[in-house]
């Protein structure tokens, strides 16, 4: 049997982690959740290996929003629209299971098209503004890949996307009408984004939504193995730690 001392110290640590556990649970649940980023469909604005933080509390709660997307809401509460250009974390509708991150950039009633790779919002067309070319340091891009200044119309942000053709397989679509209780989104690296152009994706309904992904807080660019810890402080971009999203 344990002396009374331990046995009150060692109580001390369980309760101790026990609610350090909590306020975890609490944090990711209702107020950030961190993401990492496995793939290049919003390149240039994130980068594979870059680690950003989500806020879950941006446009209310959903199922979605609980661990393993418990039923125990349903819709939406506290619920809001994002805004047109925000970047957004939210389960791919066809499955309901898998994590995706994209650009919105149509809201309900809105009606988009694609044309020679221009965005059209409501028959009003993006305004494009070439800028210096874009190069990967992950080894996924080959070369230098042309990156534009985008600015949705009326009013609307200014981001950065990648062009690789106007001619591309999404360059030219039919027009989009947003279904209501709905958003659509697009990812930044235009020609290798599989997003709401194609079925599989879709329209989003807004109670997939997780929350508006708000800053960068690591990033690596993986050329150093798990085992190569010498070379890790090599592979930081530290230019990218605590970039806000845009």
């Amino acid at each position: 049997m344990l002396p009374r001392s331990r046995a009150k110290g060692l109580w001390e640590t369980v309760r101790t982690l026990v609610y350090a556990i909590a306020i975890a649970a609490v944090v990711r649940t209702f107020l950030y959740e961190p993401f990492n980023i496995p793939s290049g469909s919003m390149k240039p604005t994130l980068l594979v290996g870059d680690y950003l933080f989500v806020s879950k509390f941006a446009y209310g709660y959903s199922k979605h929003s609980l661990p393993f997307s418990l039923p125990l809401i349903n819709g939406r509460i506290f619920a809001s629209l994002p805004a047109r250009g925000d970047v957004v974390v939210f389960k791919l509708p066809s499955d309901n299971r898998t994590d995706y991150i994209k650009r919105i950039v149509g809201l309900p009633g809105d009606k988009l098209q694609v044309k020679d790779g221009l965005l059209y919002v409501n028959g009003e067309p993006s305004k494009h503004e070439q800028i210096e070319d874009f190069y990967d340091d992950d080894g996924a891009t080959i070369g230098p890949v042309r990156r534009y200044h985008e600015t949705l119309p009326q009013g609307g942000p200014t981001y950065s996307v990648l062009d690789l053709s106007d001619q591309g397989s999404l360059d030219n679509t039919e027009v989009y009408e947003v279904p209501p209780d709905h958003v659509f989104a697009m990812g930044d690296n235009r020609d290798n984004s599989q997003d709401s152009r194609v079925s599989n994706v879709g329209f989003i309904p807004l109670e997939n939504l997780i929350g508006r992904a708000e800053i960068i807080f690591f990033s690596t660019n993986g050329s150093a193995r798990f085992w190569e810890i010498w070379n890790w402080p090599m592979t930081i971009r530290y230019r990218r730690l605590f970039n806000l999203i845009d």
